[in-house]
């Protein structure tokens, strides 16, 4: 890289003054940014005016269609939190900032959001690259981090951290689940493709789904790994060689925009009718595509999150949850909505735990931190609890598509609701070791289904 001195048409003695000026300018954000971190460790133990809380989400791009209903329910549940007092008599408020820009625009967003805004946590985020970069910052910065939505399993079990935690299952049990929700309902199929976002989460969730296979039901025939790139609109050339191929089943674990293209796409050209797909994500796309998802077709939430949800632990709360959005925001929420719940949910569980710890002290950083570890708080449908690794333990429902007149797009019927802890890898194992030792003898411990109501 070339210093200003360098670059033609600026005179030298003109590039003088800037770098001087530039030297200063840095030094006195640097002294800012100083300060703010500075400022908010001196109001450690006292009560401060605000809790303000950096939220990472997709506001742009294909992925909003996902991540603005995130941002929505994180709006309507901090004006819930302010309209009973806040936490701990102090209101809340939200800072977002966009993931859609890329990994680099987000790294620099999340320090920003530490030394400018000198948030006390931060939510973050969708992206699993994001998550990946933004746990050993946390750690680095010293500020709580929840990560609210992203799937990859590699956080925890290649890093280990003192400032972030997840508070919503990762991609094994979201996959593995799937895998055991086929093998009951259509035990004797004998081929399957692929069809994957081309980026870590598509490539690792296949890995995952494929490993888990080889131990369950070996000798399946793997008819094609399709990887179409990251916010592809046209699936063409994926559908016509689908269509020629046949296979049996069609994994999917494509979310958002891709996956509602995806979807249409193939009811125009009758996949549909040709093969059953078994998408874990497709919950987030039922409302958009409408009827053009036929019936009998495998889907999960990503979670233990449905509107519609067969054995909620408090029916009321749900119900409330779900009218209030819908009279809000005129959509049904889907699966991110029920993770920011959660997040909000462990933020506040946090706050009194650490604060009755302290005797009605005001936590700091760290005491903040370790009231994560090992918490447990309520989700909509049932509880979530973090880990001493930092992960989630979060259930998983799947279900097949069903045609209602009630509802103007496809809902689940002959729903299972997984355990957490049958199928999410112990503490200090890999997934994909883990997912090797699995037995067949495991397909007669699944839950019962649950029909549409």
């Amino acid at each position: 890289m070339t210093s200003i001195a360098d670059q033609p048409g600026v005179p030298a003695t003109t590039a003088a003054g800037i770098s001087r000026r530039g030297a200063l300018l840095g030094a006195a954000v640097g002294t800012l940014a100083l300060a703010g971190r500075s400022a908010h460790a001196q109001g450690a133990g006292q009560k401060p005016a605000e809790i303000k809380v950096g939220i990472a989400t997709y506001l742009s791009g294909p992925a909003s269609v996902f991540g603005v209903p995130g941002r929505q329910a994180a709006e309507m549940l901090f004006d819930e939190i302010n309209a009973e007092g806040g936490i701990a008599g102090v209101k809340v408020r939200p800072i977002f900032v966009d993931e859609g820009p890329g990994v680099d625009h987000f790294m620099g967003e999340y320090r920003r959001l530490v030394q400018n805004e000198d948030v006390a946590i931060i939510f973050s985020a969708i992206s699993s690259a994001d998550c990946l970069a933004c746990a050993p910052l946390a750690d680095e910065m010293k500020r709580p981090t929840l990560l609210w939505d992203c799937g990859t399993q590699r956080v925890f079990e290649d890093g280990r951290y003192q400032y972030a935690f997840r508070t919503q299952a990762n991609a094994t049990p979201e996959v593995l689940s799937a895998l055991l929700y086929l093998l009951k309902v259509k035990p004797d199929f004998r081929s399957i493709a692929v069809v994957n976002q081309d980026y870590a989460w598509g490539r690792d969730s296949w890995e995952i789904f494929r490993t888990g296979l080889n131990a369950l039901k070996p000798g399946v025939r793997v008819a094609a790994e399709l990887f179409p790139r990251f916010g592809a609109t046209d699936f063409s050339t994926e559908i016509t060689r689908l269509l020629a191929l046949r296979p049996e089943v069609i994994l999917s674990t494509s979310w958002g925009g891709d996956l509602d293209a995806l979807i249409r796409q193939a009811a125009e050209r009758k996949l549909f009718e040709r093969s059953t797909f078994l998408m874990p994500l497709a919950e987030s796309s039922l409302e958009r595509v409408g009827k053009a998802l036929p019936a009998g077709h495998l889907i999960g939430a990503r979670g233990d999150h449905w509107f519609l949800h067969p054995s909620p632990r408090d029916p009321a709360q749900l119900a409330r949850f779900t009218e209030n959005y819908r009279k809000r925001f005129n959509n049904w929420p889907i699966y991110p909505c029920h993770h920011m719940f959660q997040a909000v949910s462990a933020m506040k569980t946090a706050y009194a735990k650490a604060i009755a710890a302290k005797n009605g002290g005001w936590p700091n950083d760290s005491e903040l931190a370790a009231a994560f570890r090992g918490l447990e708080f309520p989700s909509l449908t049932s509880s979530v609890t973090i880990r001493e690794d930092g992960q989630g333990l979060e259930n998983q429902i799947m279900g097949t598509t069903h045609h209602s007149d009630r509802y103007p797009f496809a809902v689940m019927t002959d729903m299972m609701v997984f355990p957490a802890a049958q199928v999410t890898a112990p503490v200090g194992q890999k997934s994909t070791e883990w997912l090797k030792t699995l037995k067949p003898e495991l397909l007669t411990q699944l839950p019962a289904t649950a029909p549409f109501r």
